[in-house]
Parts: C-alpha cells; structure tokens; sequence
C-alpha cells in the first residue's frame, strides 16, 4: 500500500534527520499519521477517527469576508518564487517553463472554502493534465500542515508553504490580507513563457471561482 511506503520511506530516513525542533516535529506527524491508520486500517469508513477529521471543515468557522487585495493583471509578467511542497522539496515558478502553470491561492488549509476547493481540483486533476498544465496550491501553512491536510484529503498535487517569511509570494501576486495574516482566494493562469493569462481574485473569501472559466482559459493558451 502506498502510506506503508511511505512510512517505511520516512524510517529509512529519519536518522539521516538533524537533530532539532525540524526532527521532533516530522516524527510527531509520523505518529500522528501511524496512530489515525492504526485506527481506520486500510482507509476512512463512516463513523472513523479519519473521516470525521476530513468532515471537520463543515463545522468550522466560516469565511465570508470582501476581498480588499486587488491582485495583478493578466499580461504582467508572473513573479518567480521558491517554496518548500509537503516533503520540502522547493517548487519554482521557473521549473516549469514551456508548461502553464495554474497558481491557486487560498487562504487556509482545513478552512471550509479551502476543503472543498481543493477537493475539486484534485475530482477534476484529469483535466488539468489533459492541457498540459501543472497545478500547485500556495497558502502561509507550514509545510507539515500540508502534508497532513493532503494526506487526510486524499490531495495529490503540490500544496506550496508560503510560511516564511510569511506571505512574502502571497504579497508578489498582490493578494495578501495584511490584517488576517494569510491571502485571498485567488487563480491564475501563467503560460509557459512566464505571463499571467488568466486572474481572478474572489469577491468574497468563501466564493470559489468557476472551475469552467479556468479551464477556458487553458484552452485558450492552447488553442492561441
């Protein structure tokens, strides 16, 4: 099973693991994560420790707040970054030239707009590799936060960390939320020669953008 690969990837590894807060904290999310497996055996079922987390988000506060950060501009040039995934790993913008790229920032992980959002994405992840196009999602949570969120989610594109210093890429693309600490929900679609093509910032927090506009606008860079 592939969590059992991973698990006995992480043990081969771990000695080689400084030693630190970095270590003792990989080793607390691998308990954690052994400890929610023990508990459900080959995967969530009704009534679970894991379903239950996965269904957290439909209790958890909402997010309904206007957009206050206006985003940039389709035809400007899409600032490059580098941001540890979930295994810290760094993911540059640059890495994937010759491919779009859709950029989806949003504001927390395990937030209810967030949960489904990305549930979407990965439903549709066909789709986005049919064009050709590469997905990653950015928000400030740390990188372990993301490999426990998309463990839980079943998410198998990259989640991005934007953590520190926090919102530094949030604050290039001009989405960031200076007063809540993290950034609007926010699409864009940058082609291969590195200029957003597509941008949308949502009005409000909990709207979550037409996955069709998107997709129009990746056949749009093929089709031109």
């Amino acid at each position: 099973m592939r969590f059992t690969e991973l698990a006995e990837r992480f043990l081969a590894l771990e000695p080689q693991l400084p030693e630190g807060p970095g270590k003792e904290a990989l080793s607390l999310l691998h308990a954690m994560l052994q400890e929610v497996w023990r508990q459900v055996g080959a995967g969530p079922r009704e009534g679970s420790g894991l379903e239950e987390l996965r269904n957290l988000y439909k209790k958890a506060p909402k997010m309904e707040a206007p957009r206050v950060a206006p985003g940039l501009a389709v035809g400007e040039k899409a600032p490059d970054f580098a941001l540890p995934d979930a295994e810290g790993r760094l993911v540059r913008l640059s890495d994937f030239r010759g491919r779009p790229v859709v950029l989806a920032f949003y504001p927390l992980d395990w937030s209810p707009g967030c949960s489904q959002q990305l549930d979407l994405y990965q439903a549709e992840l066909e789709e986005f590799h049919r064009r050709g196009a590469v997905l990653l999602g950015i928000s400030v949570d740390s990188l372990y936060s993301h490999g426990a969120w998309a463990f839980v989610r079943g998410l198998t594109f990259p989640l991005l960390s934007d953590f520190h210093p926090k919102g530094e890429v949030a604050r290039r693309y001009q989405v960031w939320r200076e007063v809540d600490g993290f950034s609007e929900r926010a699409l864009y679609v940058v082609d291969g020669e590195g200029i957003i093509r597509y941008a949308h910032v949502s009005p409000y927090l909990h709207h979550i953008p037409p996955i069709e506009e998107l997709f129009q606008a990746l056949d749009a860079l093929r089709g031109g």
